[in-house]
């Protein structure tokens, strides 16, 4: 019986595909402001899991539902403005 160890080639591959691409990173850095804002939003769901939401609680709710939404909005703006990758020809 041959054992195989997760860090040979055969297993995974040890080159520059462990780390993320620049390319990689700088789609999570535009994503950034939507993956913190569904963070947010996931936060102020969960304290009100347990309990009956307050006023204030509802405030929080509906804060991070909007920036959320702005986050989103920003988003496909941004993509609407960039090139597109493929096209007819």
């Amino acid at each position: 019986m041959t054992f195989i160890a997760a860090l040979q080639d055969r297993v995974t591959p040890w080159s520059d595909g462990l780390e993320p691409s620049d390319a990689e990173l700088e789609a999570i850095e535009v994503e950034l402001p939507l993956i913190l804002a569904e963070r947010d939003l996931l936060d102020a769901q969960i304290m009100t899991l347990d309990r009956t939401p307050t006023e204030v609680d509802e405030q929080r709710l509906r804060r991070a539902c909007r920036r959320v939404l702005a986050a989103r909005t920003a988003l496909e703006n941004r993509a609407a403005y960039l090139p597109s990758s493929g096209g007819a020809a």
